[in-house]
């Protein structure tokens, strides 16, 4: 019986070791497209985008700026809240958002209503507006800097539209925020006097559930416009939601907390709230960026396929892959179809995102592929293309050979080449003749790639 019991617990654990191991590592050679696959991998990502150092790192660098962006921020709001008359609920709200910190709050608005007066006129005034507008802007500009790192795209946006589109936003988004908070008010006060009292708990969770849903709408805009890059809308949405709920829940517990910080209070006095709103600031930043990890993610699920072989790539493999996603760009040109990015022949072809992006960089960086913007019938421009940056009659595999060999720094080491002359010139050789007969093959003649 103990015997039978024992064999029982041992397949039971043998069991579960083999189901952790797919799901933490095994999915991800699981090209099936199954949702429980597609769910596992979500999961998976998850977690491991919460712990990933470098999207910590990129959070604290994200306070830090947020923090410097603070009392501009708080000044253009107010000066917004100010011509609708609904300043005071805006200081309302941030009592309600922080009630154990009424004092350290006090003081800020005290900072916000010394610069908004400083700004107000004199030589000040300029000196003023343009440190309020270039604080937010980095802010702004290091945003979408970490969601391009996210997208693995290397080029921003331009000059001229970072300073259309980041007034746009400074301007837009404290008007959505007060309408946001007139809305809310509006909602609870008219539900308080429609409904019977004893329907007021469930009042007050409707206009809860309405402010979750304003932050799902809001960091669905987020993972849908920053980015410099086309975001389907079906996977920000996910992405938001996500966020938008671990948000709010970081929010409900922040708030909770404060009430039972006093001893923390008497430790650092007036200032307690610093120490805390840095805590609070780097966990927002946190389920944001791993949110637009997952927008990511979702949009291009095999993007951390096979990560384990990505990471240990053969170059002759690599190489490989390159010239195919070349290959597949001239088709598409030579078919005058749009252009085509990078999602498009990751999903097209079944190749890992991450290996596409970094064929297109290296494409781009040899100067054999150019990036095109694809405008609409809109003003602003919807996405960017690729497009080869050569006539596709003179693009050869050995052109192709030769530019891939010069990319990167070479030739930076004293007396290299002096050192292993006889080698190097060998080597030079067997290259040589291999271009030679590489010349003569025109990519765009090559029969095309099979598609999904």
């Amino acid at each position: 019986m103990n015997a039978t019991k024992g064999n029982r617990l041992t397949r039971l654990i043998d069991y579960l070791r083999a189901k952790w191991s797919y799901c933490s590592v095994g999915v991800w050679q699981d090209t099936r497209h199954r949702w429980s696959v597609n769910l596992i991998k979500t999961v998976n990502l998850s977690v491991r985008s919460f712990m990933d150092r470098d999207l910590q790192s990129q959070a604290a660098a994200m306070t830090f700026k947020t923090v410097l962006a603070i009392v501009p921020a708080l000044a253009m709001l107010f000066a917004i809240g100010r011509g609708f008359g609904m300043q005071e609920i805006l200081q309302s709200q941030l009592f309600t958002y922080f009630p154990a910190q009424r004092e350290a709050l006090t003081t800020a608005f005290q900072f916000v209503e010394s610069y908004l007066a400083n700004t107000s006129g004199g030589l000040f005034v300029g000196i003023g507006v343009a440190f309020l507008l270039y604080t937010l802007i980095s802010l702004l500009d290091s945003v979408e800097g970490s969601f391009n790192k996210i997208w693995g795209i290397k080029r921003g946006r331009s000059f001229f539209r970072k300073i259309t589109d980041y007034t746009a936003i400074l301007l837009i988004l404290p008007i959505l925020l007060l309408c946001s908070s007139g809305i809310t008010i509006l909602m609870s006060t008219t539900l308080e006097s429609a409904l019977p009292s004893r329907l007021a708990p469930a009042a007050a969770w409707l206009v809860e559930i309405a402010g979750i849903v304003v932050l799902w709408i809001f960091y669905t805009g987020v993972y849908m416009l920053v980015p410099n890059t086309r975001v389907k809308f079906k996977n920000a949405l996910i992405a938001g939601i996500l966020a938008g709920t671990a948000f709010a829940i970081l929010q409900w517990l922040f708030v909770s907390g404060q009430l039972y910080v006093t001893k923390y209070n008497a430790i650092y006095g007036s200032v307690a709230f610093l120490p805390l709103l840095l805590i609070w600031l780097q966990l927002v930043w946190l389920i944001t960026l791993a949110g637009g990890v997952l927008c990511y993610a979702s949009q291009s699920i095999y993007e951390f396929s096979f990560s384990a072989d990505i990471a240990h790539i053969a170059l002759d493999y690599r190489r490989k892959i390159i010239i195919s996603v070349y290959k597949v760009i001239i088709d598409n040109f030579m078919a005058r179809q749009k252009p085509i990015d990078e999602v498009s022949i990751a999903s097209g072809y079944g190749i890992p995102i991450s290996l596409v992006t970094r064929a297109v960089n290296e494409l781009t960086d040899t100067g054999l592929v150019n990036r095109v913007i694809i405008t609409d019938d809109q003003r602003r421009p919807a996405s960017s293309g690729l497009a080869p940056a050569l006539d596709p009659s003179e693009i050869t595999l050995g052109l192709v050979l030769r530019r891939m060999r010069k990319s990167g720094a070479s030739d930076f080491i004293p007396e290299f080449n002096q050192n292993f002359a006889p080698l190097i010139a060998d080597i030079d050789s067997v290259e040589a003749s291999t271009y030679e007969a590489a010349d003569k093959i025109l990519l765009k003649d090559i029969p095309a790639g099979q598609s999904r």
